[in-house]
């Protein structure tokens, strides 16, 4: 005579959720720590040896002193940060470093969205403009700073040329000579390099929004501008966010674009504090390195706090959900 315990044991033991089947999903994935770091290993050599080892070092440095010639001479306590905060020329690249972060962020934000639109839509040539699009993402910073050199000069730059050619203008502009136009003329090379970077990153948060949902927009009777309100922008934050704070990390540390266009003027008149912390160790009176390395953990605990204030004012885990 069969049993009840008969029949549901061979069950119990047979069907995908039973005992052994649980067990069995409840080793998977499970790996021991030694093992673990095993495979972490290289990651956290890298990481100590490229961020963690620099930046003790730099700290080191910020309290230390150095002949003019780069040589220890021992400890300076907090004096270089005290030097630096009261250099004079400070409040002036304070205010370069500010106007040059969020004009570049701000306009590449606004014309990488609205190209990055465009080049979604499907029309002849569309590939090759992309492709066009990388070059200047792909060329080296200085190359590209030089060549802007060359447009802007003001002798035989192809800028003036076109401008007095079309008696826009008298005579020819100093766009990096006069202090009218130096700060902007630098900016319009920092959204151009900029654009590529931010465009692919438009280009792909549009390419994840639904087409069933902008479709069903179309059908209740949403017009163009209520569906890029209503849809594509919202669901366009989290690469606006990506895209921003990336952004404001690469434009505040853009050494080669200021240098290359503003090597030629004396001072700190349109210097950022990247190029602050360079003149102040090899071109300034002072020639520092003290003082440098001072400015070096002032500029990176800026750009984390700026980062992490405006992760905070967007709400950033609500935005990446």
């Amino acid at each position: 005579m069969t049993t009840t315990d008969d029949v549901q044991a061979p069950s119990a033991r047979t069907t995908p959720g039973g005992p052994r089947a649980r067990r069995r999903t409840a080793g998977v994935g499970r790996v021991s720590a030694p093992v673990a770091l095993l495979w972490l290993a290289p990651a956290i050599a890298l990481i100590v040896g490229v961020v963690f080892y620099p930046a003790v070092m730099l700290f080191r440095a910020s309290r230390s002193e150095y002949s003019i010639t780069g040589l220890y001479k021992g400890s300076a306590g907090w004096d270089n940060y005290s030097k630096v905060l009261a250099y004079p020329d400070l409040p002036v690249v304070l205010k370069n470093t500010v106007v040059w972060v969020v004009a570049v962020v701000a306009i590449t934000i606004v014309l990488s969205l609205a190209l990055a639109q465009l080049l979604v839509k499907d029309f002849p040539g569309r590939r090759f403009v992309r492709w066009a699009v990388i070059v200047p993402w792909a060329a080296s910073l200085v190359i590209t700073s030089q060549l802007f050199v060359l447009l802007y000069d003001s002798n035989y730059g192809l800028i003036n040329h076109v401008l007095t050619g079309l008696h826009l203008i008298d005579e020819p502009i100093s766009f990096l000579g006069d202090d009218r136009f130096t700060m902007a003329s630098m900016i319009v090379v920092g959204v151009f390099v900029s654009l590529p970077f931010t465009i692919f990153v438009f280009i792909a948060g549009l390419a994840a929004i639904p087409t069933d949902v902008m479709e069903a927009a179309e059908v209740d009777g949403a017009s163009p501008w209520q569906r890029w309100r209503q849809i594509t922008f919202p669901l366009l934050r989290p690469a606006m966010l990506i895209a921003t704070v990336l952004n404001t990390i690469y434009v505040f540390n853009s050494f080669p674009i200021i240098y290359t266009l503003n090597d030629r003027n004396p001072g700190f008149t349109h210097d950022t504090l990247i190029t602050f912390m360079y003149k102040l160790a090899f071109k300034s009176q002072e020639k520092d390195v003290g003082m440098s390395a001072a400015t070096g953990v002032l500029n990176v605990a800026i750009i984390l706090l700026v980062v992490l204030v405006y992760l905070k004012v967007v709400n950033w885990r609500e935005e990446t959900r």
